[in-house]
């Protein structure tokens, strides 16, 4: 199937506080958060007309802007409405939203305390991100990079310059056969793959790894509270990749990737089971419902 580029497509996008055309959504090759990385963004999920978790999206995004310094100049009802906007005026009830904010181009150099915030969100179309038969698990290779000590990177924020290491891990395993990449923290430890925490089944309980040098996703977060919905325990700890052997099922969960099972993770194999069976039609239910209902499922 060919592709289709994202700068020469039909709809609209929200720039500042209006809507344009997409293909007028451009900004200059000297823009500072091209050239370092002081951008940060959201995935989100439309489903039946809702945004899944908008709030905590939009929250999620002012709180990144802050950690890397700067004030995003929308509040999170603007931002939350932008979004609701832009679904609409792209003719969707289901799609993937992105938001994104930036430093402008008012000033070029490691320091940009005068540069202006800028604020877009798109959205489009975007199916199943592992394809139509994900059900049957999907490959993961071992990624070289490592997922940096807090100290090192701003690891709480959904920053852009956090993802560089996912792309260079994710093209590796493409490269080799595999869907994606299981990606180890500075420590050793094991972390998440490229763009989605992950969950692994030992004994009957759901063990995934502690997020902090990596983001406690809104997905991972929904999946914890659909198995403690089910009274499946929920352990959340230091994992090492030599536990795999214990391991018998294995998925990941983000909002791309929605809850996806794994069936390979290098030279470990696993069978999607009855658990990720049960929290992949859990949270394919949950995402459909009005936001009030998820909340009120989710606080059960």
């Amino acid at each position: 199937m060919a592709l289709i580029p994202f700068d020469d497509r039909d709809g609209m996008i929200w720039w500042d506080g209006a809507l344009v055309p997409w293909r007028d959504a451009k900004l200059h090759v000297l823009t500072h958060g091209l050239h370092y990385a002081s951008a940060v963004f959201e995935g989100e999920r439309a489903y039946a007309g809702h945004i899944f978790r908008l709030r905590e999206h939009t929250d999620r995004l002012l709180a990144s802007g802050r950690i890397l310094g700067f004030d995003i100049p929308y509040t999170a009802e603007e931002i939350d409405a932008a979004c609701i906007q832009t679904l609409a005026a792209n003719g969707l009830t289901e799609g993937y939203l992105r938001p994104l904010a930036w430093r402008g181009s008012e000033m070029l150099a490691v320091s940009a305390q005068h540069t202006k915030i800028h604020l877009a969100i798109a959205c489009w179309q975007w199916p199943s991100y592992f394809g139509d038969d994900r059900m049957a698990g999907i490959k993961l290779a071992w990624a070289d990079w490592r997922r940096p000590d807090p100290r090192t990177a701003p690891t709480a924020s959904k920053a852009a310059g956090n993802y560089m290491t996912g792309t260079l891990a994710k093209h590796k395993a493409e490269s080799e056969g595999f869907a994606d990449a299981m990606m180890l923290d500075y420590r050793g430890q094991l972390a998440e793959a490229t763009g989605a925490n992950a969950f692994f089944v030992i004994d009957g309980a759901l063990h995934t790894p502690t997020p902090d040098c990596f983001l406690d996703g809104i997905t991972r977060r929904a999946v914890v509270g659909l198995a403690r919905r089910r009274q499946i325990p929920v352990v959340e700890r230091a994992m090492h990749p030599e536990e795999l052997g214990r391991v018998s099922e294995v998925f990941l969960a983000g909002t791309a990737a929605e809850v996806t099972p794994v069936r390979q993770i290098g030279e470990h194999h696993f069978s999607p089971g009855q658990i990720t069976e049960v929290l992949v039609r859990d949270y394919t239910d949950l995402v459909r419902l009005p936001p009030d209902e998820v909340s009120t499922r989710l606080a059960a």
